[in-house]
């Protein structure tokens, strides 16, 4: 019996994760009736959170960017994860007729059963091997348009995924979604023979297999952004990556030689919506003016270390530079 679907594989070459989510939700948008894709990518140095997630709470994002490395926000739903070169990606695209969590997880769990690995699906979305767990999985809907994408750890480096992930010791309240910490493991620790080059053609074996048909069609892109430049410009943007927030709060405490500053900010899509500013500095006024000097810009520490320098006239250098020194080495 003919199958009613056609099999595409796609492979991106970028280690972007801007372009590599950009190129997934331009697939979403264009899959056919008749088709499944399998697209499989990977992000360097990167921490990709989920569509409801408070960048401020789940990673330190400013010594992953100081490291040269990006964060990302994508469509789904979940919690934050941390991708480099020993991480592997998978996405399987399809209309909601051809959408099958069951068979897509079973290509998986097959892949890595050639590979000498026995694995189940546990909980809501995680895959797991000898009880640890070596990929995360998450899935989105738009319209009739679906995937399902996932992470697959082989080698990836724990004490980057530990460094970058570390929640914020800062007093934040937030209304978004937490991420929770799982025990997780690399697939290299279970069989080392195991790598990125022969995990993905054991995905590629077990896609057709599982689908009972051939590939028709493997596709492999480079860093080439023109036919998707508006999602790249999306998923690369300050609006999308931290705009995207859920509202929330932050508060910042220090004691300076010259006396306390407690500052109360309220954030809406990443912006300094309300800020209150308490302190037993002697000079009332300077309180007043950084109120007014920060409410309404981005939470971003070169915008609030600009607009305090805007200060610098009325209250001299020693005050705003203590402020901006402090607020420099913050995790904000």
């Amino acid at each position: 019996m003919q199958n009613n679907y056609t099999l595409k594989l796609i492979k991106s070459l970028s280690y972007n994760p801007w372009h590599n989510l950009a190129l997934e939700e331009h697939f979403l948008s264009n899959v056919k009736r008749d088709e499944v894709i399998l697209y499989l990518w990977q992000n360097d140095n990167t921490v990709v959170i989920g569509r409801n997630q408070n960048p401020w709470r789940e990673c330190r994002y400013n010594e992953l960017e100081d490291d040269g490395g990006k964060l990302a926000r994508r469509l789904s739903g979940g919690g934050a994860v941390y991708h480099d070169l020993g991480n592997l990606n998978f996405t399987f695209i399809a209309k909601e007729n051809l959408f099958d969590i069951e068979k897509q997880l079973k290509v998986i769990i097959e892949a890595v059963k050639h590979l000498g690995i026995n694995a189940e699906f546990s909980g809501r979305n995680d895959i797991i091997a000898e009880g640890r767990k070596f990929s995360g999985n998450a899935f989105y809907y738009d319209g009739d348009n679906c995937y399902h994408h996932g992470t697959l750890l082989v080698s990836s480096e724990m004490t980057k995924l530990a460094k970058y992930l570390q929640v914020s010791k800062e007093k934040i309240k937030s209304k978004g979604i937490e991420s929770v910490e799982a025990r997780v493991t690399n697939l290299s620790n279970i069989n080392s023979d195991i790598d990125i080059d022969n995990l993905s053609e054991a995905l590629e074996k077990s896609f057709q297999q599982v689908y009972n048909s051939t590939i028709s069609e493997t596709i492999i892109i480079d860093g080439d952004i023109s036919k998707f430049e508006s999602l790249y410009k999306k998923y690369s943007s300050w609006e999308w990556r931290y705009g995207e927030t859920p509202n929330f709060e932050i508060n910042l405490y220090n004691r300076f030689s010259w006396g306390d500053l407690d500052i109360n900010f309220n954030l809406r899509d990443g912006h300094i919506s309300e800020i209150a500013v308490f302190s037993d500095a002697m000079d009332s006024k300077l309180i007043k003016d950084i109120e007014e000097a920060l409410k309404g810009i981005k939470l971003a520490k070169e915008e609030i270390v600009n607009r305090l320098d805007d200060l610098k006239i009325s209250y001299g250098n020693n005050i705003i530079e203590n402020i901006k020194d402090w607020v420099n080495k913050r995790d904000i």
